[in-house]
Order: C-alpha cells, then structure tokens, then sequence
C-alpha cells in the first residue's frame, strides 16, 4: 500500500466538535482547517451544511479563505429523506450548495435503527443510499459513504449490512467507511468483520472508530492491517463520550510502525507543534501522556531509566522523538539521582558529568528540597537558577535586589473587591517603589514586578504569566501543611515554569514569581538593560 492511495481523512471540525465543552467560532474553525492542511491530512470534514447555521457560513467563507494545498475540504450530511425525491431534498441541496469536491454521507447499516430511527423499510433505506450517492456523483462530487453502526448492525444480520456496502459503491461511492459508532468493538472483531467485508464485496473500505473501550486507535490499525485503506479520526482524539481515535497517533503508527506515509516525514516532525496549535485554538489540551505529541511523551524521571539513556537514548525509548517534533525530557525529582541531573544539566548547556561535585551537590539540593514540598518536574526555570548556584557554589549576581513587598484587598462600597500588590527594591543601588492592581494577590504582585523592571529591563515586556496551580501538602506529625505553587510563564516562543512553597499560599506564589523575573534577567544579555533616569525611580 502507497502513502499516495491512503486517504487520510480528519473530522475534527464536525466530530471532533461534539466533544463536551467544546464549541468553535467559524473563525477558530478555519484557522484548524489551516493547521490540518499543513499537517498533510488528505481530507478535512469541515462540518453539516444546511443542519447546523456555523457550518453553512464555515463552508461560505472556505470558498475565499481557505488555499488548501494538501487536503481536499469536505461537506457532511445524510441521504434524502424517507419517501422524498433526491432532486428536491433540501438537506441535500445544502451539500451541493457547500460547492466541496468531497462529499460524506452517513447512512443506517444497522436493521434496528433503520426501523426505529428512520422509521422506515429495510429496502428504503437501500434506495435511499443509492439515489443520493448517485446524484452527488452525477454532479460532480466524490462521495464517501460512513455506513453508522457497521459491526453492531453486521452482527444483527450480515447480508443486509453488505447489501449496504455494494449499494452505495454501484451507485458510485468511492469508498464505504465501516463505522464502530458505539465504540464497543475489539481489534480481533474489526479486523475479522472488515476482511470479511472487503473479501465479499471486494468495495474500497475505509474505518471510523471510536474510543468507548480505549481500543479507537487499535481498532483502526486493525481493520488497515484487514485491508482498509482510508481511516478517520480527530485531532488529540477530540469527540462525544470517550472520543474518536486520535488521528494524530494513527498518522504517526501508520508512519513509523508501518511504513505507510500518510504524511510526509517533514511534515510529521511538525506533528507536536501542531497539535499545540490546534489545543490553543479549542481549548481543550490533549493528555500531556498523549503519544508521540505529549508534553511526558519522552519524558523520563526513574534513575534507572535516566542512566541508560546516558548512553543510548533509544534504550527506552520507542523511536526518536524529533521524527514527530518533540523532544526527550529529563525530569528532575528525588527518584532520579545524579544520572537525571547529568541528562538535564546537559539538555540545558551546561557540560557537566554525573560524578561531578556540582552535580552530587545539585542531586542532594533536590532531594532535600522536594522533601519540603518542592517539585521540579514542571519547573525547569526554578532547578536550572538552582543548577546554576551549585555548579558555580555561590548564588548568581542578581541584576536586582528586593526590599520587601506587601498585598492588600479592599472591598469597595459597590462591592467590587480591589486586590492591590507593592514591591519595594533597588537596581543598581537606585531604590524603586511600585505598585500594581489585579483580580488577586498573583496577578497583583506580577504587575508590580513589570512596572518596577520593565523600563530598566525591556525584555521582560514579553514575560506572560500563563498558569497558576496551587496544592496544599498535608504537613508530617506535628508540621504544619504547607503550599506549592507552580506557575507557567511564556517568553516569546519558549514556555517554562517556577515553583515556590511555603505555610502561606501568597509567599509561595511570589517566590515562584520572583524566580521568573530571575530567570529571565540572568538568560538575557547585558546589553537589554537600559540605563533610566530618576523619574522611574518612584513608579507607584
């Protein structure tokens, strides 16, 4: 099988679209449209035209706005209705009108739902099949057919779920998708139902899985190894109940496991970076263990594991990383020992080696550290100011130096409630006074912070605090509990984050703050301080 003849078919943006929470713009839905093209998808099912008002407009503006360069886009939508005629079905109307050179229908393969949802014969719903493909082809569209609920209704009665499959291709659809609607189905059941399917009909067949038993990913490289030779699914796996299966992990097993370039291998090193971007624009984040696109994908924290891939990372790891646009972490914890610290400090740029005095005194820093409460797992900026204090044996020279600070809250006679945070320090021994207001104390003191630095520091103007995390750790007998903070920060194009602990919530927070603003002033060249004059110097 050629990567050439395998149609690689995305329905995020119908599908993928029913996940709970979800709901897109047109606007979102063109720009995931875009980042689909440039992944290399074959298809994209842009949506329902003439059902659903969003889509009709999506289909509208595609027609102007859209240069796809890999994917062909899609209209979704069913056969006529019971009883009518196709040439003056509306619904059917609604899919020429979307002017999309693929269309996909979805059709009953199940004798239950034909009689209890259509509400209609067995055999008109074959005639229902059969004159709408035919119309579409004869006006010009390629037609897919998704045969919905495929393997229970194969089960129920066989003959009449192929009858089905031949229908729709003698009248002209290019492929018949096997649709596991329910998501109940095994890898042994799709793979034996779809070798049976292909070998009594000999119909071009592709798959549609989704994710109740976990097995959608499974399921559809099952029924491509049984012969199918076009998959669905959904970015991250997106969908209603438990989900479709998740295109981008299909793409990449087809890929590297076997040797079907659905993709090609430039645009498959693209894969993590995309599906960041289309979890930005949903705001719905895949699983950071999702595989090959999570952030843990390649992320490593056992000693054991760390030692070995000191010297072959490919000792636990499946395939490298960069062949799907991510990278090999080392997580920095009190399980790791020195080997992680090695594998970190040197993923950093610091060319360290495990037996190294700066290393043990890092290692046995974290160890005690983490027994605290820290975690440095999820804050590479806090371990590499604290990497760099043990490597040199000294703290670093602060381009700054904090007085003090203080957050108050005030609630207004209106009721509106003022959270006000101040910081008091110096930059080159000028003293500064600065205050910021925000929704509370976090938000409050990171303001004060940009207003004080900014003007000396013109590269923290790109420092955004991006997430907040709290959790109380219950303290050991006789200790009292105490916070941990983590907090993500986006600088430029980069994303890391800082942690902070302490008895009380907002200390945490501003030690985690303060490390942000450290981090960056210390990986930041001189040369993007400023000199500023005295009226600054009492910014409030």
């Amino acid at each position: 099988m050629t990567g050439r003849r395998f149609q690689l078919y995305d329905t995020t943006l119908r599908d993928g679209t029913q996940q709970e929470g979800m709901v897109l713009t047109v606007e979102e839905k063109l720009a995931v449209a875009r980042h689909l093209d440039n992944f290399g998808v074959g298809y994209i099912e842009g949506g329902w035209p003439g059902a659903v008002p969003r889509d009709t407009e999506f289909f509208r503006r595609a027609r102007t706005e859209l240069d796809l360069r890999s994917a062909q886009l899609v209209a979704f939508g069913a056969t006529r209705r019971v009883g009518s005629l196709v040439s003056v079905d509306p619904q059917v109307r609604a899919l020429l009108d979307a002017q999309t050179p693929v269309v996909t229908l979805v059709a009953k393969s199940h004798p239950r739902h034909v009689d209890l949802a259509l509400r209609t014969t067995l055999a008109e719903n074959l005639a229902m099949i059969g004159s709408t493909v035919r119309h579409l082809v004869q006006a010009g569209r390629r037609v897919f057919l998704d045969a919905e609920h495929y393997f229970d209704g194969y089960h129920v009665n066989r003959e009449y779920a192929l009858e089905v499959v031949r229908i729709a291709a003698d009248a002209g659809a290019e492929t018949v998708v096997l649709c596991d609607t329910n998501g109940g189905s095994l890898p042994d059941e799709i793979k034996a139902v779809v070798a049976d399917t292909l070998a009594a009909t000999g119909v071009q067949l592709g798959i549609h899985c989704h994710d109740d038993t976990g097995c959608a990913v499974a399921n559809s490289l099952a029924a491509v190894a049984a012969g199918a030779v076009h998959v669905q699914g959904t970015a991250h796996g997106y969908g209603e109940r438990c989900g479709n299966a998740n295109l981008f992990t299909v793409a990449a097993d087809l890929v590297l496991k076997r040797g079907i370039e659905v993709v090609p291998a430039e645009k498959l090193r693209e894969l993590a970076a995309i599906g960041r971007a289309i979890a930005d624009l949903t705001g719905v984040h895949g699983h950071p263990a999702a595989p090959y696109v999570g952030s843990s994908a390649f992320a490593h924290k056992a000693g054991l594991h760390a030692s070995a891939l000191r010297i072959d990372p490919n000792l636990y790891q499946h395939t490298d990383p960069a062949l799907v646009g991510n990278e090999m972490r080392t997580l920095v914890s009190d399980l790791g020992g020195r080997s992680s610290i090695e594998l970190k400090a040197r993923s950093l740029g610091y060319p360290v080696t495990a037996g190294s005095e700066g290393v043990a005194r890092t290692a046995a820093r974290v160890k005690e550290l983490e027994h605290r409460g820290y975690a440095f797992e999820s804050a590479d900026a806090s371990f590499e100011l604290l990497l760099r204090e043990e490597l040199s044996g000294a703290k670093p020279e602060l381009p700054f130096e904090v007085t003090s600070w203080r957050v108050g809250v005030d609630q207004l006679p209106n009721g509106t409630v003022r959270t006000e945070g101040s910081v008091r320090l110096s930059v080159d021994g000028m003293p500064l006074i600065a205050s910021g207001e925000g929704s509370g104390p976090v938000t409050a003191l990171d303001r004060a912070l940009h207003r004080a630095l900014e003007p000396f520091f013109p590269d923290l103007g790109d420092l955004e605090l991006v997430d907040y995390r709290v959790r109380v750790l219950q303290g050991e007998a006789g200790t009292e509990a105490v916070a941990r903070v983590l907090i993500s920060f986006r600088h430029g194009d980069r994303r890391w984050g800082t942690v902070g602990v302490d008895e009380n919530t907002v200390t945490a927070s501003w030690q985690a703050l303060l490390d942000a603003f450290q981090y960056v002033l210390l990986s930041t060249p001189v040369l993007a301080r400023r000199a500023t004059g005295p009226a600054v110097a009492a910014a409030s």
